[in-house]
Protein backbone atom coordinates (compact mmCIF):
# COMPACT_ATOMS: atom_id res chain seq x y z
CA UNK A 1 0.00 0.00 0.00
CA UNK A 2 2.75 2.30 0.79
CA UNK A 3 4.34 1.48 -2.55
CA UNK A 4 1.09 2.49 -4.22
CA UNK A 5 1.13 5.68 -2.27
CA UNK A 6 4.56 6.51 -3.68
CA UNK A 7 3.79 5.35 -7.25
CA UNK A 8 0.38 6.98 -7.62
CA UNK A 9 1.70 10.51 -8.11
CA UNK A 10 4.14 9.24 -10.73
CA UNK A 11 1.36 7.48 -12.61
CA UNK A 12 -0.84 10.51 -12.51
CA UNK A 13 2.07 12.67 -13.68
CA UNK A 14 2.84 10.22 -16.55
CA UNK A 15 -0.76 10.17 -17.61
CA UNK A 16 -0.86 13.92 -17.58
CA UNK A 17 2.37 14.16 -19.53
CA UNK A 18 1.03 11.60 -22.08
CA UNK A 19 -2.16 13.56 -22.46
CA UNK A 20 -0.25 16.76 -22.96
CA UNK A 21 2.04 15.08 -25.49
CA UNK A 22 -0.90 13.63 -27.36
CA UNK A 23 -2.56 17.01 -27.37
CA UNK A 24 0.64 18.59 -28.69
CA UNK A 25 1.02 15.92 -31.37
CA UNK A 26 -2.67 16.28 -32.37
CA UNK A 27 -2.30 20.03 -32.68
CA UNK A 28 0.85 19.52 -34.76
CA UNK A 29 -0.99 17.14 -37.09
CA UNK A 30 -3.86 19.56 -37.29
CA UNK A 31 -1.54 22.38 -38.25
CA UNK A 32 0.17 20.10 -40.79
CA UNK A 33 -3.22 19.14 -42.22
CA UNK A 34 -4.18 22.80 -42.43
CA UNK A 35 -0.94 23.54 -44.25
CA UNK A 36 -1.54 20.70 -46.71
CA UNK A 37 -5.16 21.79 -47.18
CA UNK A 38 -4.07 25.36 -47.78
CA UNK A 39 -1.45 24.15 -50.24
CA UNK A 40 -4.01 21.99 -52.09
CA UNK A 41 -6.44 24.89 -52.11
CA UNK A 42 -3.78 27.20 -53.49
CA UNK A 43 -2.81 24.62 -56.18
CA UNK A 44 -6.49 24.24 -57.08
CA UNK A 45 -6.84 27.99 -57.34
CA UNK A 46 -3.74 28.21 -59.49
CA UNK A 47 -4.98 25.34 -61.76
CA UNK A 48 -8.39 26.97 -62.01
CA UNK A 49 -6.76 30.30 -62.85
CA UNK A 50 -4.58 28.60 -65.44
CA UNK A 51 -7.57 26.86 -67.07
CA UNK A 52 -9.49 30.10 -66.94
CA UNK A 53 -6.64 31.90 -68.68
CA UNK A 54 -6.37 29.13 -71.31
CA UNK A 55 -10.11 29.25 -71.96
CA UNK A 56 -9.98 32.99 -72.25
CA UNK A 57 -7.04 32.71 -74.67
CA UNK A 58 -8.78 30.10 -76.78
CA UNK A 59 -11.96 32.14 -76.76
CA UNK A 60 -10.05 35.20 -77.90
CA UNK A 61 -8.30 33.20 -80.62
CA UNK A 62 -11.63 31.75 -81.85
CA UNK A 63 -13.20 35.17 -81.78
CA UNK A 64 -10.24 36.58 -83.71
CA UNK A 65 -10.39 33.78 -86.29
CA UNK A 66 -14.15 34.20 -86.80
CA UNK A 67 -13.67 37.92 -87.06
CA UNK A 68 -10.96 37.45 -89.73
CA UNK A 69 -13.18 35.03 -91.69
CA UNK A 70 -16.09 37.44 -91.44
CA UNK A 71 -13.91 40.30 -92.67
CA UNK A 72 -12.60 38.12 -95.55
CA UNK A 73 -16.11 37.07 -96.57
CA UNK A 74 -17.26 40.65 -96.24
CA UNK A 75 -14.44 41.83 -98.52
CA UNK A 76 -15.22 39.11 -101.09
CA UNK A 77 -18.91 39.97 -101.09
CA UNK A 78 -18.05 43.61 -101.37
CA UNK A 79 -15.73 42.86 -104.34
CA UNK A 80 -18.48 40.82 -106.01
CA UNK A 81 -20.94 43.63 -105.49
CA UNK A 82 -18.42 46.08 -106.93
CA UNK A 83 -17.95 43.83 -110.00
CA UNK A 84 -21.69 43.51 -110.42
CA UNK A 85 -22.11 47.25 -110.13
CA UNK A 86 -19.35 47.73 -112.71
CA UNK A 87 -20.97 45.25 -115.11
CA UNK A 88 -24.37 46.86 -114.61
CA UNK A 89 -22.88 50.28 -115.33
CA UNK A 90 -21.17 48.92 -118.45
CA UNK A 91 -24.40 47.33 -119.64
CA UNK A 92 -26.28 50.53 -118.99
CA UNK A 93 -23.66 52.42 -121.01
CA UNK A 94 -23.88 49.85 -123.83
CA UNK A 95 -27.66 50.05 -123.80
CA UNK A 96 -27.51 53.82 -123.92
CA UNK A 97 -25.08 53.66 -126.85
CA UNK A 98 -27.29 51.15 -128.66
CA UNK A 99 -30.32 53.26 -127.97
CA UNK A 100 -28.52 56.26 -129.46
CA UNK A 101 -27.51 54.19 -132.51
CA UNK A 102 -31.09 52.95 -132.91
CA UNK A 103 -32.38 56.48 -132.65
CA UNK A 104 -29.91 57.59 -135.31
CA UNK A 105 -30.86 54.64 -137.54
CA UNK A 106 -34.55 55.37 -137.03
CA UNK A 107 -33.97 58.98 -137.96
CA UNK A 108 -31.92 57.89 -140.98
CA UNK A 109 -34.64 55.43 -142.05
CA UNK A 110 -37.25 58.15 -141.69
CA UNK A 111 -35.17 60.38 -143.92
CA UNK A 112 -34.75 57.54 -146.45
CA UNK A 113 -38.50 56.90 -146.42
CA UNK A 114 -39.20 60.56 -147.00
CA UNK A 115 -36.63 60.65 -149.81
CA UNK A 116 -38.03 57.42 -151.26
CA UNK A 117 -41.53 58.80 -151.19
CA UNK A 118 -40.36 61.96 -152.93
CA UNK A 119 -38.45 59.93 -155.55
CA UNK A 120 -41.45 57.65 -156.03
CA UNK A 121 -43.63 60.69 -156.54
CA UNK A 122 -41.12 62.10 -159.02
CA UNK A 123 -40.88 58.80 -160.89
CA UNK A 124 -44.66 58.57 -161.03
CA UNK A 125 -44.80 62.05 -162.51
CA UNK A 126 -42.04 61.21 -164.97
CA UNK A 127 -43.78 57.97 -165.91
CA UNK A 128 -47.04 59.84 -166.56
CA UNK A 129 -45.19 62.39 -168.71
CA UNK A 130 -43.41 59.62 -170.66
CA UNK A 131 -46.66 57.76 -171.08
CA UNK A 132 -48.39 60.87 -172.49
CA UNK A 133 -45.46 61.47 -174.82
CA UNK A 134 -45.49 57.85 -175.98
CA UNK A 135 -49.21 57.99 -176.61
CA UNK A 136 -48.75 61.15 -178.65
CA UNK A 137 -45.75 59.82 -180.59
CA UNK A 138 -46.95 56.25 -181.16
CA UNK A 139 -50.59 57.12 -181.33
CA UNK A 140 -51.29 54.17 -179.00
CA UNK A 141 -53.98 53.65 -176.47
CA UNK A 142 -52.98 53.49 -172.77
CA UNK A 143 -53.64 49.72 -172.76
CA UNK A 144 -51.38 49.12 -175.77
CA UNK A 145 -48.64 51.34 -174.37
CA UNK A 146 -48.92 49.55 -171.02
CA UNK A 147 -48.57 46.17 -172.73
CA UNK A 148 -45.41 47.26 -174.62
CA UNK A 149 -43.97 48.78 -171.45
CA UNK A 150 -44.60 45.58 -169.44
CA UNK A 151 -43.03 43.46 -172.17
CA UNK A 152 -39.91 45.64 -172.10
CA UNK A 153 -39.80 45.46 -168.30
CA UNK A 154 -40.24 41.68 -168.43
CA UNK A 155 -37.39 41.26 -170.91
CA UNK A 156 -35.15 43.50 -168.83
CA UNK A 157 -36.08 41.61 -165.65
CA UNK A 158 -35.41 38.23 -167.31
CA UNK A 159 -32.01 39.43 -168.50
CA UNK A 160 -31.09 40.68 -165.02
CA UNK A 161 -32.40 37.48 -163.46
CA UNK A 162 -30.35 35.39 -165.91
CA UNK A 163 -27.21 37.38 -165.08
CA UNK A 164 -27.81 36.95 -161.36
CA UNK A 165 -28.59 33.24 -161.78
CA UNK A 166 -25.41 32.70 -163.84
CA UNK A 167 -23.38 34.57 -161.24
CA UNK A 168 -24.88 32.53 -158.39
CA UNK A 169 -24.45 29.29 -160.35
CA UNK A 170 -20.78 30.07 -161.05
CA UNK A 171 -20.13 30.90 -157.39
CA UNK A 172 -21.93 27.78 -156.18
CA UNK A 173 -20.01 25.63 -158.66
CA UNK A 174 -16.70 27.12 -157.53
CA UNK A 175 -17.50 26.60 -153.86
CA UNK A 176 -18.93 23.12 -154.44
CA UNK A 177 -15.96 22.11 -156.58
CA UNK A 178 -13.49 23.37 -153.97
CA UNK A 179 -15.36 21.58 -151.16
CA UNK A 180 -15.68 18.39 -153.22
CA UNK A 181 -11.96 18.45 -154.00
CA UNK A 182 -11.18 19.00 -150.32
CA UNK A 183 -13.38 16.08 -149.24
CA UNK A 184 -12.08 13.72 -151.93
CA UNK A 185 -8.44 14.67 -151.31
CA UNK A 186 -8.92 14.08 -147.59
CA UNK A 187 -10.55 10.70 -148.28
CA UNK A 188 -7.76 9.65 -150.66
CA UNK A 189 -5.02 10.76 -148.25
CA UNK A 190 -6.60 8.81 -145.39
CA UNK A 191 -6.88 5.66 -147.51
CA UNK A 192 -3.85 5.89 -149.78
CA UNK A 193 -2.91 2.23 -149.56
CA UNK A 194 -0.88 0.43 -152.18
CA UNK A 195 -3.11 -2.29 -153.59
CA UNK A 196 -1.36 -4.50 -156.14
CA UNK A 197 -3.41 -5.91 -159.01
CA UNK A 198 -3.83 -9.67 -159.07
CA UNK A 199 -2.08 -11.32 -162.02
CA UNK A 200 -2.84 -14.66 -163.64
CA UNK A 201 -0.15 -16.56 -161.76
CA UNK A 202 0.53 -17.66 -158.19
CA UNK A 203 3.94 -18.71 -156.91
CA UNK A 204 4.67 -21.46 -154.39
CA UNK A 205 8.06 -21.50 -152.66
CA UNK A 206 9.76 -24.86 -152.24
CA UNK A 207 12.11 -25.91 -149.43
CA UNK A 208 14.62 -27.11 -152.03
CA UNK A 209 14.90 -27.95 -155.74
CA UNK A 210 14.82 -31.70 -155.10
CA UNK A 211 11.10 -31.55 -154.38
CA UNK A 212 10.45 -30.53 -158.02
CA UNK A 213 11.10 -34.09 -159.13
CA UNK A 214 8.51 -35.44 -156.68
CA UNK A 215 5.95 -32.91 -157.88
CA UNK A 216 6.49 -33.95 -161.51
CA UNK A 217 6.48 -37.66 -160.69
CA UNK A 218 7.33 -40.58 -162.87
CA UNK A 219 6.60 -39.65 -166.51
CA UNK A 220 4.75 -36.55 -165.21
CA UNK A 221 1.93 -38.48 -163.49
CA UNK A 222 1.83 -36.34 -160.34
CA UNK A 223 1.77 -32.95 -162.06
CA UNK A 224 -0.84 -34.11 -164.62
CA UNK A 225 -3.07 -35.39 -161.83
CA UNK A 226 -2.79 -32.11 -159.91
CA UNK A 227 -3.53 -30.05 -163.04
CA UNK A 228 -6.55 -32.17 -163.99
CA UNK A 229 -8.06 -32.04 -160.50
CA UNK A 230 -7.57 -28.28 -159.96
CA UNK A 231 -8.00 -26.97 -163.52
CA UNK A 232 -4.78 -24.91 -163.57
CA UNK A 233 -1.39 -25.06 -165.27
CA UNK A 234 1.61 -25.82 -163.07
CA UNK A 235 4.87 -24.47 -164.47
CA UNK A 236 8.16 -25.91 -163.21
CA UNK A 237 11.13 -24.16 -164.82
CA UNK A 238 14.68 -23.21 -163.90
CA UNK A 239 13.55 -20.67 -161.30
CA UNK A 240 15.17 -21.83 -158.04
CA UNK A 241 12.90 -23.06 -155.23
CA UNK A 242 9.73 -21.85 -157.00
CA UNK A 243 6.72 -23.38 -158.75
CA UNK A 244 4.31 -21.21 -160.74
CA UNK A 245 0.55 -21.88 -160.81
CA UNK A 246 -1.13 -20.29 -163.85
CA UNK A 247 -4.86 -19.78 -164.39
CA UNK A 248 -7.53 -17.09 -164.75
CA UNK A 249 -9.72 -18.45 -161.92
CA UNK A 250 -8.38 -17.21 -158.57
CA UNK A 251 -10.31 -19.82 -156.61
CA UNK A 252 -8.82 -22.70 -158.61
CA UNK A 253 -5.37 -21.25 -158.17
CA UNK A 254 -5.94 -20.94 -154.41
CA UNK A 255 -7.08 -24.60 -154.21
CA UNK A 256 -4.04 -25.68 -156.20
CA UNK A 257 -1.70 -23.61 -154.04
CA UNK A 258 -3.07 -24.95 -150.72
CA UNK A 259 -3.04 -28.54 -152.06
CA UNK A 260 0.55 -28.24 -153.28
CA UNK A 261 1.72 -26.73 -149.99
CA UNK A 262 0.08 -29.58 -148.04
CA UNK A 263 1.64 -32.19 -150.34
CA UNK A 264 5.08 -30.64 -149.90
CA UNK A 265 4.66 -30.58 -146.11
CA UNK A 266 3.37 -34.18 -146.07
CA UNK A 267 6.16 -35.44 -148.34
CA UNK A 268 4.01 -38.23 -149.84
CA UNK A 269 3.36 -37.08 -153.41
CA UNK A 270 1.59 -39.62 -155.63
CA UNK A 271 -1.72 -39.61 -157.57
CA UNK A 272 -3.80 -41.20 -154.80
CA UNK A 273 -2.51 -38.82 -152.14
CA UNK A 274 -2.97 -35.87 -154.50
CA UNK A 275 -6.64 -36.81 -155.01
CA UNK A 276 -7.18 -37.03 -151.25
CA UNK A 277 -5.53 -33.69 -150.54
CA UNK A 278 -7.34 -31.84 -153.35
CA UNK A 279 -10.71 -33.27 -152.32
CA UNK A 280 -10.09 -32.29 -148.71
CA UNK A 281 -9.07 -28.74 -149.69
CA UNK A 282 -12.19 -28.35 -151.85
CA UNK A 283 -14.34 -29.38 -148.88
CA UNK A 284 -12.57 -26.92 -146.56
CA UNK A 285 -12.36 -23.98 -148.99
CA UNK A 286 -15.79 -22.74 -147.87
CA UNK A 287 -14.45 -22.41 -144.32
CA UNK A 288 -11.43 -20.48 -145.65
CA UNK A 289 -13.75 -18.17 -147.62
CA UNK A 290 -16.01 -17.59 -144.59
CA UNK A 291 -12.96 -16.95 -142.40
CA UNK A 292 -11.69 -14.38 -144.89
CA UNK A 293 -15.10 -12.66 -144.92
CA UNK A 294 -15.24 -12.61 -141.11
CA UNK A 295 -11.76 -11.09 -140.95
CA UNK A 296 -12.71 -8.28 -143.34
CA UNK A 297 -15.97 -7.59 -141.46
CA UNK A 298 -14.10 -7.48 -138.14
CA UNK A 299 -11.37 -5.18 -139.50
CA UNK A 300 -14.02 -2.74 -140.77
CA UNK A 301 -15.92 -2.82 -137.45
CA UNK A 302 -19.24 -4.00 -138.90
CA UNK A 303 -21.85 -6.02 -137.01
CA UNK A 304 -25.14 -7.82 -137.55
CA UNK A 305 -24.22 -9.29 -140.96
CA UNK A 306 -25.86 -12.56 -142.06
CA UNK A 307 -23.42 -15.51 -142.42
CA UNK A 308 -24.37 -15.98 -146.10
CA UNK A 309 -23.43 -12.37 -146.81
CA UNK A 310 -20.12 -12.84 -144.97
CA UNK A 311 -19.43 -15.92 -147.08
CA UNK A 312 -20.13 -13.95 -150.26
CA UNK A 313 -17.75 -11.20 -149.08
CA UNK A 314 -15.03 -13.84 -148.68
CA UNK A 315 -15.65 -15.02 -152.26
CA UNK A 316 -14.84 -11.51 -153.52
CA UNK A 317 -11.19 -12.28 -152.77
CA UNK A 318 -11.26 -14.73 -155.67
CA UNK A 319 -12.91 -12.37 -158.17
CA UNK A 320 -11.10 -9.98 -160.52
CA UNK A 321 -12.53 -6.95 -162.32
CA UNK A 322 -10.27 -5.46 -165.00
CA UNK A 323 -7.33 -7.03 -163.17
CA UNK A 324 -8.34 -5.45 -159.83
CA UNK A 325 -9.11 -7.76 -156.92
CA UNK A 326 -12.80 -7.30 -156.05
CA UNK A 327 -12.32 -7.71 -152.28
CA UNK A 328 -9.41 -5.23 -152.15
CA UNK A 329 -11.48 -2.85 -154.25
CA UNK A 330 -14.50 -3.25 -151.93
CA UNK A 331 -12.39 -2.62 -148.81
CA UNK A 332 -10.85 0.46 -150.42
CA UNK A 333 -14.31 1.75 -151.43
CA UNK A 334 -15.60 1.11 -147.88
CA UNK A 335 -12.78 3.18 -146.37
CA UNK A 336 -13.27 5.94 -148.94
CA UNK A 337 -17.02 6.02 -148.22
CA UNK A 338 -16.26 6.27 -144.50
CA UNK A 339 -13.82 9.14 -145.06
CA UNK A 340 -16.23 11.10 -147.30
CA UNK A 341 -19.16 10.49 -144.93
CA UNK A 342 -17.07 11.69 -141.97
CA UNK A 343 -16.27 14.91 -143.81
CA UNK A 344 -20.02 15.42 -144.35
CA UNK A 345 -20.96 14.53 -140.71
CA UNK A 346 -22.81 11.37 -141.80
CA UNK A 347 -22.88 7.80 -140.44
CA UNK A 348 -19.43 6.35 -141.18
CA UNK A 349 -20.39 2.79 -140.16
CA UNK A 350 -23.32 2.78 -142.61
CA UNK A 351 -21.07 4.21 -145.33
CA UNK A 352 -18.47 1.43 -144.75
CA UNK A 353 -21.24 -1.18 -144.91
CA UNK A 354 -22.46 0.18 -148.25
CA UNK A 355 -18.92 0.35 -149.67
CA UNK A 356 -18.12 -3.24 -148.66
CA UNK A 357 -21.38 -4.64 -150.08
CA UNK A 358 -21.50 -2.67 -153.35
CA UNK A 359 -19.90 -5.31 -155.63
CA UNK A 360 -21.22 -8.40 -153.86
CA UNK A 361 -23.34 -9.21 -156.91
CA UNK A 362 -20.21 -10.00 -158.95
CA UNK A 363 -19.80 -13.32 -157.15
CA UNK A 364 -23.46 -14.21 -157.75
CA UNK A 365 -23.30 -13.37 -161.48
CA UNK A 366 -20.32 -15.73 -161.85
CA UNK A 367 -22.11 -18.59 -160.08
CA UNK A 368 -25.60 -18.10 -161.48
CA UNK A 369 -24.87 -16.07 -164.64
CA UNK A 370 -26.65 -13.09 -166.17
CA UNK A 371 -27.88 -9.78 -164.83
CA UNK A 372 -26.19 -6.56 -163.85
CA UNK A 373 -24.16 -7.14 -160.70
CA UNK A 374 -25.65 -4.06 -158.95
CA UNK A 375 -29.23 -5.34 -159.38
CA UNK A 376 -28.28 -8.92 -158.53
CA UNK A 377 -26.37 -7.82 -155.42
CA UNK A 378 -29.27 -5.65 -154.24
CA UNK A 379 -31.73 -8.55 -154.64
CA UNK A 380 -29.38 -10.86 -152.73
CA UNK A 381 -29.05 -8.38 -149.82
CA UNK A 382 -32.80 -7.75 -149.78
CA UNK A 383 -33.31 -11.46 -149.28
CA UNK A 384 -31.45 -11.18 -145.95
CA UNK A 385 -33.39 -8.07 -144.79
CA UNK A 386 -30.60 -5.56 -145.34
CA UNK A 387 -31.38 -1.85 -144.76
CA UNK A 388 -33.16 -0.09 -147.65
CA UNK A 389 -30.58 2.73 -147.61
CA UNK A 390 -27.85 0.13 -148.30
CA UNK A 391 -29.91 -1.57 -151.02
CA UNK A 392 -30.76 1.68 -152.84
CA UNK A 393 -27.14 2.90 -152.73
CA UNK A 394 -25.89 -0.41 -154.20
CA UNK A 395 -28.58 -0.66 -156.87
CA UNK A 396 -27.88 2.92 -158.00
CA UNK A 397 -24.08 3.00 -157.94
CA UNK A 398 -23.89 2.32 -161.71
CA UNK A 399 -26.92 4.44 -162.60
CA UNK A 400 -29.43 1.55 -162.83
CA UNK A 401 -31.70 3.48 -160.45
CA UNK A 402 -31.90 7.01 -159.07
CA UNK A 403 -30.07 7.73 -155.79
CA UNK A 404 -32.66 8.22 -153.04
CA UNK A 405 -30.11 9.23 -150.39
CA UNK A 406 -26.76 10.97 -150.30
CA UNK A 407 -25.07 7.64 -149.52
CA UNK A 408 -25.69 6.55 -153.14
CA UNK A 409 -23.77 9.58 -154.41
CA UNK A 410 -20.97 8.94 -151.90
CA UNK A 411 -20.70 5.33 -153.13
CA UNK A 412 -20.53 6.45 -156.77
CA UNK A 413 -17.71 8.89 -155.95
CA UNK A 414 -15.74 6.35 -153.87
CA UNK A 415 -16.19 3.62 -156.53
CA UNK A 416 -14.97 6.00 -159.24
CA UNK A 417 -11.92 7.03 -157.16
CA UNK A 418 -10.91 3.42 -156.49
CA UNK A 419 -11.48 2.26 -160.08
CA UNK A 420 -9.88 5.28 -161.74
CA UNK A 421 -6.72 5.23 -159.61
CA UNK A 422 -3.71 4.77 -161.93
CA UNK A 423 -2.62 1.13 -161.96
CA UNK A 424 -5.73 -0.11 -160.18
CA UNK A 425 -7.24 -1.76 -163.25
CA UNK A 426 -5.96 -3.23 -166.49
CA UNK A 427 -7.74 -3.60 -169.81
CA UNK A 428 -7.04 -5.54 -172.95
CA UNK A 429 -5.53 -3.23 -175.61
CA UNK A 430 -8.14 -4.17 -178.21
CA UNK A 431 -10.99 -3.44 -175.77
CA UNK A 432 -9.30 -0.20 -174.81
CA UNK A 433 -8.98 1.03 -178.42
CA UNK A 434 -12.52 -0.07 -179.20
CA UNK A 435 -13.87 1.87 -176.23
CA UNK A 436 -12.06 5.04 -177.34
CA UNK A 437 -13.40 4.60 -180.86
CA UNK A 438 -16.95 4.13 -179.56
CA UNK A 439 -16.67 7.28 -177.46
CA UNK A 440 -15.73 9.35 -180.49
CA UNK A 441 -18.49 7.75 -182.62
CA UNK A 442 -21.14 8.60 -180.03
CA UNK A 443 -20.04 12.24 -179.93
CA UNK A 444 -19.87 12.52 -183.75
CA UNK A 445 -23.42 11.14 -184.10
CA UNK A 446 -24.91 14.40 -182.82
CA UNK A 447 -25.81 17.24 -185.18
CA UNK A 448 -23.42 20.18 -185.23
CA UNK A 449 -20.36 18.20 -184.02
CA UNK A 450 -17.31 18.84 -186.20
CA UNK A 451 -14.64 16.80 -184.39
CA UNK A 452 -14.30 14.73 -181.23
CA UNK A 453 -11.26 13.35 -179.40
CA UNK A 454 -11.05 10.84 -176.57
CA UNK A 455 -8.04 11.68 -174.38
CA UNK A 456 -6.66 10.94 -170.90
CA UNK A 457 -6.98 7.18 -171.46
CA UNK A 458 -10.66 7.57 -172.27
CA UNK A 459 -11.44 9.55 -169.11
CA UNK A 460 -12.10 12.76 -171.04
CA UNK A 461 -14.00 13.42 -174.30
CA UNK A 462 -13.51 16.75 -176.06
CA UNK A 463 -16.16 17.68 -178.61
CA UNK A 464 -15.74 20.58 -181.06
CA UNK A 465 -19.00 21.98 -182.46
CA UNK A 466 -19.98 24.44 -185.16
CA UNK A 467 -20.73 27.88 -183.74
CA UNK A 468 -23.27 28.48 -186.52
CA UNK A 469 -25.41 25.48 -185.60
CA UNK A 470 -24.83 25.18 -181.83
CA UNK A 471 -25.36 28.15 -179.50
CA UNK A 472 -23.91 28.51 -175.99
CA UNK A 473 -27.16 27.26 -174.45
CA UNK A 474 -27.33 24.39 -176.96
CA UNK A 475 -23.75 23.42 -176.00
CA UNK A 476 -24.82 22.79 -172.41
CA UNK A 477 -27.72 20.60 -173.56
CA UNK A 478 -25.43 18.76 -176.03
CA UNK A 479 -22.92 17.90 -173.27
CA UNK A 480 -25.73 16.42 -171.15
CA UNK A 481 -27.12 14.40 -174.11
CA UNK A 482 -23.68 12.99 -175.00
CA UNK A 483 -23.01 12.01 -171.38
CA UNK A 484 -26.39 10.24 -171.12
CA UNK A 485 -25.84 8.35 -174.39
CA UNK A 486 -22.39 7.21 -173.18
CA UNK A 487 -23.94 6.00 -169.91
CA UNK A 488 -26.64 4.06 -171.76
CA UNK A 489 -24.49 2.47 -174.50
CA UNK A 490 -21.02 1.91 -173.02
CA UNK A 491 -19.60 0.06 -170.02
CA UNK A 492 -16.48 1.57 -168.48
CA UNK A 493 -14.72 1.88 -165.13
CA UNK A 494 -14.84 5.20 -163.30
CA UNK A 495 -16.30 8.27 -165.00
CA UNK A 496 -15.88 10.11 -168.32
CA UNK A 497 -15.70 13.90 -168.52
CA UNK A 498 -17.47 15.42 -171.56
CA UNK A 499 -16.26 18.86 -172.69
CA UNK A 500 -18.11 20.68 -175.51
CA UNK A 501 -16.01 23.44 -177.13
CA UNK A 502 -17.64 26.17 -179.25
CA UNK A 503 -15.38 28.67 -180.97
CA UNK A 504 -16.15 31.94 -182.77
CA UNK A 505 -13.47 32.81 -185.34
CA UNK A 506 -13.47 36.10 -187.23
CA UNK A 507 -10.97 36.48 -190.08
CA UNK A 508 -10.04 39.75 -191.81
CA UNK A 509 -7.14 40.79 -194.04
CA UNK A 510 -5.22 44.06 -193.90
CA UNK A 511 -4.30 45.18 -197.42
Amino acid sequence: MEILKYMLPSLIGGIGIGYVLRLIIGRAKLRSAEVIANRILEDAKKEAEKEKNELLFKGREELHRERMEFEKEYKERRAELSNLELKIRQREENLEKRFEILEKRESYIDQLEKGLQEKTKQLEEERNKIQLQLEKIANLSPEEAKKIFLENVEKSAKLEALKIANSIESEVKRNALAKAREIICSAIQRNASELASELCVTTVHLPNDEIKGKIIGREGRNIRTLENLTGVDIIIDDTPDTVIISGYDLLRREIAKISLEKLIFDGRIHPTRIEEIVENVKKNIDEIIASEGEKVVFDLGLQGIHPEIIKMIGKLKYRLSYGQNALSHSIEVANLCDAIASELDLDGVLARRIGLFHDIGKCITIEEGGGAHALVGAEFLQKYNEDQIVINAIISHHGDRECETIYGSILQAADAISAARPGARKENIDEYLKRLENLEKIASSFKGVEKSYAIQAGRELRVFVSNEIISDDDAKILAIDIAKKIENELKYPGQIKVIVIRETRVTEYAR
